[in-house]
C-alpha cells in the first residue's frame, strides 16, 4: 500500500503547491533510499543473530538431554557458563541490531518534518504562495504519511529477518538426502533369499537366523546401516525381499505409555498382544508398575530401565509380525517366536551364539567366516524368561523413583502443561519493567515520546499562524533519538536478565523436573519466548505508550477549536473500552493456547529426528509425518482464531473511528464564520483525520503488548522453580582428602514406598539425585546430605551405563573443566584402549565430536566415559553397566584396568555380567529396595538358597550351553 499512498500524496501536494510537490517527492525518495544500506546491513546482523542462537539451542538441547550426566560430574557451573558464553555472543548481535533499527527509527520518525522542511522552503524559493489553506493541507498530507513512514522501520527489519529464514530453509533443502534407490525391495517371496548383498565390502545371502559375531569397533552397527540404507552406498546391491523390523542398539522409547510404544501404529490384537509380552518376558516388569502396560514412559524412557527399555523395543519389533529382522545386539535376545522369520542379529557376545543358524565372525569387515548350528528349539522364547532373582535385580534399575508421583497422577508422569488463567498479573508487567536498574529507563522513553509529541503539535500551531518554517523544529529529532536508544538499550537488558535468571533456576533445578518436564517445553521459553523478548516485547510496550501519547496530543489540538466533538467521542470511546475488555480474555487465552501448543511440536520433532532410522525401518515415516502436521494445524488453530478475533475488532474500531471523525468534520464546517479562527479549525481537521487511525492504534496496540506479555509470563514461571540443596555450604566442607576409602553404615533408606514395594537406583541416593527421606549415607564419617551437592560429586566418579559425549573435541568430553595437562589426557586414553584410536586422527586430542557423540561407536563412548574416570581419579568409582557396549575381550582389559588403576579405592559394579562382580571382596544383593543379602561372594555361594547363588547357576547354564556348542566349520 505504500506506493499508491506515496503517490496519491505527491498528486494532492502537486495540486495545491504545483512544483513545490517534486521537493516533497524527492525527499521522500531521499528518505525512502536509506532504507537500502540499512536493510542490507540489518540482514547481515539478523544472519548471525540466526546463528548464534543456532548454537545456543543446539547447546541448550545437547545439555537438557544430558542433565543426569551433567549433575553426576558435577559439571553444572562449567555448562552454565558456557550457555551464557553462547548468550553474550548473541546479545552482542542483538545489541549492534537493536542500534541500527534505533537509528533507522529515528530517521524514518524524523522524516515529516524533514519532508515538510524541504517542500516549504522549496517553495519559498520558488516562489509558491503559502496561505493557510495550503500550508494545513499539505501538514494533513504529511500526517497521512506518517503511519505508514513510521511502520517501515518494523517492515524493513520483518523483511530482513525473513529473507535470511527463507535462505536458512533453502540451505536446508537443499542437504543431501538418504539415497532412496540405494536398497532394492521386492515383494515377500519373490527372491530366493530375504537378504542378498553383492559385490559390497560384505558378499551374502541371507535367508536364516543368522548372528554377525563381532569384535568391539568392527562396524557392526554400521552394518546394518548399510542393509536399511541409513548409510550412503558407493557400489555393489543390496537386495531386501519383505517387511523389515529393526531394534537398534541403544533404546529408543517413544514418549507415552508402554502399550503405544509396542503397537507402534498397529492396531491392537489382545491374543498376538499377550503372546508378544510374554514372549519378551514383560509380564513381571508389568506387574512393577502401578498401571502396568499404560503406565506413562517419560521422555527418553526416563523411569525405565536399560534392559526394560530393551525389552520394549524387541517387543515393539515382534509385534509388528515382519519378514525380517534386523537386531543390533539387543539384551538376552533369543529366537523362538521368530524361527520362521530372517533374523539378523549382530553381537559380541558369545553366549547367545546357539541360537543361531548362521554364524558370520567378523573381526574386521574384510574377513568373515561361517559356521552353522541347529536352529532353535520351538519352545525357546525370544528372551530368557526372567527369573525370580533377576526380576529383584530389575526393581533396582529402575532410574530414581517416580512410583510415588506416577501412582499420584493415575498412572500420568508428564502431566500437561500449566498456563496460567485470566488477566496478566500487574507483578508480570512491574517485573518486566523493574528488570533492569529498577525501571530508570522507563521516565527517560516516556519524557522522550512525550516531549517529541508537544515540540510536533506546537510546530504545526506555529506553522498555522502563517509562521514560516525555520530550524527550530529540530530538537524532535534529539527527542526522537533519546527515546529510541533508551528503548533499545530497555529491551536487550531486560531480555537478557530474564533469560540468565531463568537458566540458572532451569540448571539448578531437581532431576525430578526434568523427568516430568518434556524438553519441548523448556525449549520452548528459551528459544520462541525468549525471542519475543529480545526483538518484540519492548516494541509492543513502546508503541502501546507513543499511541496514547500521539492521541493525548490529538484530543489537547481538537480540544481547542471543538470541544463539542467530545459529546460524541467519550461515549464512542467508552464504547470502544468495551469492545476491548471483550475480545481481550479471549485473545489472551488464545496466544496461551498458542504458547503451549508449540512445545508438542518441537518435543514430536526431535523425538522423530532421535529414531530417524527406527521409523524408516519400519516404514512409519507418513505416520510420523502426519502426526507432525496434526500438532502444527493444533498451534495455528488458536493463531488463527486469535488473528480473526483481531480483525473482528480492528473492524468494529475503525467504524466507530470514523463515525467520531466524520461528526467533527460535520462540527467544524457547520459552526457559523467568526467563531474560530479558519487556520486553527484546519489544523484541528488534519489531526482529526488521524484520530480514527489513533483511537483504534491504542486499543489495537495494548491489545498486542499484553498478548506479547504472555511470553514475559511464561519466563518467569521458569525463573522460580525449586531448587536442588546448595553447591557448596561453607560451614560443612568435607576435608580435603575426603573420601579416603569405603562407605560406612547400613542406614540407607530413600526412595519412596509402593504397594509394599521399594525401587531404587544405589548411586541415585549416593549422588543425592534424589534426596534421602530418612536415614542418612555415612561416607568416612561424613553425613553426604549436610555436604554441598558440588563438594559431593566432585569427590566421586561414575561409569554411566548410557554413555555420554558432548558436541567438541576429544579432549573437551574427557575433561572439560580444563584440570589436566595433555600428558594425563593421553595416558588415560591409553589405558582405556582409545589411545591409538585419537592418534590416527589428523587433530589428535582436537578431533571433532558431534551432536550425541554420533561419530563415536556406543562402545567407544563408553570407553571415554572411563577415561573420564581414570583421569579424575576419585576414591570411590560406581560402574553401572559401564562395559554392557563392548565385546567379552575388552571387557576382560576394562576389568583389569580397573582393578589395577582403582586396587586401592572402594568400587561399586551393578552389572548383569556375573564375572563382572564375582571378584568383589563383598556383595551386595538387595531385595523390594532392602538388603537382601549382603557378604563376601565365596559365603553367599555357599548358600543354594540365596539369591546371588540363584544368578550363578543361571550364568553356568548359559556358560555350558556356549561350552557344548558343536565346533563346526565351513
Amino acid at each position: 500500500m505504500m506506493p499508491i499512498q506515496i503517490s496519491l500524496a505527491i498528486y494532492i501536494l502537486h495540486t495545491n503547491l504545483g512544483m513545490g510537490s517534486l521537493a516533497a517527492l524527492a525527499a521522500t525518495l531521499a528518505v525512502l533510499l536509506c532504507n537500502i544500506p540499512m536493510t542490507n546491513l540489518q540482514k547481515r546482523y539478523q544472519t548471525r543473530i540466526m546463528e548464534a542462537k543456532d548454537n545456543r539451542m543446539k547447546a541448550t538441547s545437547e545439555i537438557l538431554r544430558s542433565m543426569k550426566t551433567i549433575k553426576l560430574q558435577a559439571w553444572d557451573s562449567q555448562f552454565l557458563q558456557k550457555l551464557e558464553s553462547l548468550r553474550k555472543v548473541e546479545y552482542g548481535w542483538l545489541w549492534k541490531s537493536l542500534r541500527l533499527s534505533a537509528t533507522t527509527a529515528f530517521v524514518f520518525w524524523g522524516s515529516p518534518t524533514f519532508i515538510s522542511v524541504v517542500t516549504f522552503w522549496a517553495c519559498m524559493l520558488m516562489g509558491i504562495d503559502l496561505t493557510a489553506g495550503r500550508v494545513l493541507s499539505a501538514l494533513a498530507t504529511f500526517r497521512m504519511l506518517q503511519d505508514p513512514i513510521f511502520n517501515l522501520p518494523d517492515l524493513l527489519s520483518a523483511i530482513a529477518q525473513g529473507k535470511v529464514s527463507a535462505d536458512r530453509v533453502a540451505s536446508y533443502l537443499m542437504e543431501d538426502e538418504i539415497q532412496q534407490d540405494g536398497i532394492e525391495h521386492f515383494p515377500k517371496d519373490q527372491m530366493e533369499n530375504s537378504i542378498e548383498i553383492e559385490n559390497g565390502n560384505l558378499a551374502g545371502i541371507l535367508s536364516q537366523a543368522t548372528q554377525l559375531l563381532m569384535e568391539y569397533r568392527s562396524g557392526k552397527s554400521s552394518l546394518l546401516s548399510c542393509i536399511l540404507g541409513e548409510i550412503q552406498k558407493l557400489s555393489g546391491t543390496v537386495k531386501i525381499s519383505g517387511t523389515k523390523a529393526y531394534v537398534p542398539q541403544s533404546p529408543w522409547i517413544l514418549t507415552g505409555n508402554i502399550r503405544e510404544n509396542i503397537l507402534f501404529g498397529n492396531a491392537y490384537d489382545k491374543a498376538k498382544y499377550d503372546r508378544t509380552v510374554k514372549a519378551c518376558a514383560l509380564e513381571k516388569d508389568f506387574e512393577l508398575f502401578s498401571c502396568g502396560d499404560l503406565t506413562e514412559i517419560g521422555e527418553r524412557g526416563i523411569n525405565m530401565s536399560g534392559g526394560q527399555k530393551q525389552r520394549i523395543q524387541i517387543a515393539r519389533a515382534v509385534y509388528q509380525d515382519a519378514d525380517i529382522y534386523l537386531l543390533d545386539d539387543p539384551l538376552d535376545c533369543m529366537m523362538g517366536l521368530l524361527r520362521e522369520k530372517t533374523t539378523l542379529y549382530v553381537t559380541h557376545q558369545v553366549e547367545f551364539l546357539p541360537a543361531a543358524d548362521i554364524i558370520l565372525s567378523i573381526l574386521t569387515v574384510e574377513n568373515s567366516s561361517r559356521t552353522t548350528q541347529d536352529p532353535t528349539p520351538e519352545s525357546e522364547p525370544i528372551i530368557e524368561s526372567t527369573s525370580d532373582a533377576e526380576l529383584q535385580q530389575t526393581r533396582q534399575e529402575s532410574e530414581h523413583n517416580l512410583s510415588l508421583e506416577i501412582t499420584e497422577k493415575e498412572g500420568k508422569l508428564v502431566q500437561d502443561e500449566e498456563r496460567e488463567k485470566g488477566s496478566i498479573g500487574k507483578e508480570v508487567y512491574w517485573s518486566y519493567l523493574t528488570t533492569v536498574k529498577g525501571g530508570v529507563l522507563i521516565p527517560i522513553i516516556i519524557l522522550a515520546q512525550s516531549s517529541f509529541q508537544v515540540l510536533q503539535v506546537a510546530s504545526n500551531y506555529w506553522m498555522a499562524w502563517a509562521s514560516p518554517p525555520t530550524s527550530e523544529t529540530e530538537p524532535k529529532f534529539t527527542m526522537c533519538a533519546a527515546a529510541c536508544i533508551a528503548s533499545s538499550s530497555s529491551r536487550t537488558f531486560n531480555s537478557t536478565k530474564l533469560f540468565t535468571t531463568m537458566l540458572h533456576s532451569v540448571l539448578r533445578a531437581p532431576m525430578s523436573f526434568f523427568d516430568s518436564t518434556p524438553t519441548g517445553r523448556i525449549l520452548n521459553r528459551a528459544s520462541t519466548d525468549q525471542s519475543v523478548l529480545d526483538l518484540e516485547m519492548a516494541t509492543r510496550l513502546g508503541w502501546c505508550a507513543f499511541s496514547i501519547i500521539q492521541i493525548l496530543g490529538t484530543i489537547a489540538v481538537m480540544s481547542q477549536v471543538a470541544w463539542e466533538v467530545f459529546v460524541i467521542f467519550i461515549p464512542v470511546t467508552a464504547i470502544c473500552i468495551w469492545y476491548q475488555q471483550y475480545y481481550i480474555p479471549t485473545a489472551r487465552e488464545l496466544a496461551r493456547l498458542s504458547g503451549i501448543q508449540r512445545a508438542p511440536i518441537l518435543h514430536h520433532f526431535a523425538e522423530s529426528l532421535a529414531g530417524a532410522a527406527t521409523i524408516r525401518a519400519f516404514d512409519q515415516q507418513d505416520r510420523f509425518s502426519d502426526a507432525n502436521l496434526s500438532l502444527i494445524d493444533s498451534h495455528s488453530r488458536p493463531w488463527f482464531h486469535n488473528v480473526s478475533a483481531m480483525e473482528w475488532l480492528s473492524f468494529r474500531l475503525n467504524i466507530l473511528s470514523n463515525f467520531v471523525f466524520a461528526f467533527s468534520l460535520v462540527l467544524l464546517v457547520t459552526l457559523p464564520e467568526g467563531v474560530i479562527n479558519p487556520s486553527i479549525a484546519g489544523l484541528a481537521v488534519t489531526y482529526g483525520i488521524n484520530l480514527n487511525v489513533l483511537q483504534a492504534s491504542v486499543i489495537w496496540n495494548m491489545c498486542n503488548a499484553e498478548n506479547k506479555m504472555i511470553s514475559v509470563e511464561r519466563i518467569l514461571q521458569y525463573s522460580n522453580l525449586t531448587s536442588e540443596a546448595a553447591l557448596v555450604i561453607e560451614d560443612s566442607k568435607p576435608p580435603m582428602n575426603w573420601p579416603q576409602l569405603h562407605i560406612s553404615g547400613t542406614e540407607q533408606s530413600w526412595g519412596c514406598r509402593k504397594d509394599g514395594q521399594w525401587e531404587i537406583n544405589p548411586h541415585t541416593g549416593l549422588f543425592r539425585i534424589v534426596e534421602p527421606r530418612e536415614g542418612s549415607i555415612i561416607i568416612d564419617d561424613v553425613d553426604i546430605c549436610k555436604i554441598g551437592l558440588h563438594d559431593l560429586r566432585s569427590r566421586l566418579s561414575i561409569i554411566p551405563q548410557d554413555p555420554t559425549m558432548f558436541e567438541g573435541t576429544v579432549r573437551g568430553n574427557l575433561d572439560p573443566l580444563e584440570q589436566y595437562s595433555d600428558n594425563d589426557v593421553w595416558e588415560a586414553l591409553d589405558k582405556c584402549q582409545l589411545g591409538d584410536l585419537v592418534r590416527a586422527k589428523e587433530e589428535k586430542l582436537e578431533a571433532s565430536v558431534v551432536e550425541n557423540g554420533e561419530n563415536w561407536s556406543a562402545g567407544q563412548r563408553q570407553l571415554v566415559c572411563l577415561g573420564r574416570a581414570l583421569l579424575k581419579k576419585s576414591r570411590i568409582l560406581v560402574l553401572d553397566e559401564a562395559t554392557a557396549s563392548v565385546d567379552s575381550a575388552t571387557d576382560g582389559v576394562i576389568q583389569k584396568i580397573i582393578s589395577q588403576e582403582f586396587k586401592d579405592r572402594t568400587v561399586v559394579t551393578i552389572a548383569h555380567r556375573i564375572h563382572t562382580v564375582i571378584d568383589s571382596d563383598l556383595v551386595l544383593v538387595l531385595s523390594d529396595g532392602r538388603i537382601a543379602e549382603y557378604d563376601t561372594p565365596a559365603k553367599l555361594l555357599e548358600r543354594e538358597e540365596s539369591l546371588f547363588s540363584k544368578l550363578i547357576k543361571e550364568y553356568s547354564m548359559r556358560s555350558q550351553s556356549f561350552n557344548s556348542f558343536p565346533n563346526l566349520h565351513n
